[in-house]
């Protein structure tokens, strides 16, 4: 009876997980690989060869790898201010930060739609300082798809960053002070290196949201800047075509699995590289 007691423990999770997870996956496969024809891969090899399909999916990646960058960029040096001042600005300072995931997605877009908009905020006020003459095209770009996803995406890096930053010692820092370090290069050359395994999992959780992301790319980018998650639902409830969105939906698991594997084995090859140094 002892030696079943770690079956009957891990019992329930092994059941839910093959409910919730591996029996989804398996209907999404199945019918792009097993057709009234006998096994085939002709419905990816159709997907990932037509040029409308391939642009989407390029199209998708890039906004996800920019926003991304983006989110990384501005994040780092705000979760290291966040982190540095007191209990109560601190507090103040991660409410707003969280704020944009506190509201409603359509909502957030719509903000945006008049922001961005031919008569929103930033063409008005450019033609009013006399730099245009006609409203620009922000609207139902991949520009605009970008600011609202890094809008959306980018408190999730700067959390994840502010908890590793936290953990640094202030001891550190101030002995490089001491030592004659300049705050750039203490920051450049300590907090930076310290901080990498937030970065890869703020990355892969930005990558990620941005890549599934619907409703911000349906709002802002329209249909002539689709990306994966519009076209997985254009593909299922307008036109039917369940097998061309069970094709979509795996090849947005596959990318993201890759980019994930990617950002992790980039993070083990810096630990020992600095474990080399040490």
């Amino acid at each position: 009876m002892r030696k079943n007691v770690p079956y009957l423990i891990i019992a329930p999770g092994t059941i839910l997980l093959l409910f919730f997870m591996i029996l989804p996956l398996v209907n999404i496969i199945w019918p792009t690989i097993f057709t009234e024809t006998g096994a085939s891969l002709s419905a990816y090899t159709s997907f990932l060869t037509d040029d409308f399909n391939l642009k989407i999916f390029l199209r998708t990646i890039r906004v996800s790898v920019i926003v991304t960058l983006i989110s990384a960029v501005l994040g780092i040096p705000t979760a290291y201010f966040i982190a540095g001042v007191g209990k109560k600005w601190k507090s103040l300072l991660m409410a707003m930060t969280m704020f944009p995931l506190l509201t409603n997605s359509v909502i957030r877009s719509f903000a945006w739609i008049n922001i961005l908009g031919r008569t929103g905020v930033i063409n008005n006020f450019l033609i009013r300082i006399g730099l245009i003459e006609q409203p620009i095209a922000l609207l139902y770009t991949e520009f605009a798809i970008i600011i609202g996803s890094v809008y959306l995406f980018l408190p999730t890096m700067v959390m994840t960053l502010v908890g590793v930053m936290e953990n640094i010692e202030k001891e550190t820092l101030e002995a490089a002070e001491t030592l004659g370090a300049s705050p750039f290069k203490t920051f450049y050359k300590i907090v930076m290196p310290l901080c990498i395994p937030g970065v890869i999992v703020g990355s892969i959780l930005v990558f990620t949201g941005t890549l599934t992301a619907y409703t911000t790319p349906q709002l802002l980018g329209g249909n002539q800047n689709m990306m994966m998650a519009t076209f997985l639902y254009q593909k299922a409830s307008t036109l039917g075509d369940w097998t061309s969105a069970s094709v979509i939906a795996l090849i947005m698991i596959v990318t993201t699995l890759i980019v994930n594997k990617g950002l992790n084995m980039i993070a083990a090859r810096l630990d020992r590289r600095e474990m080399n140094h040490a």
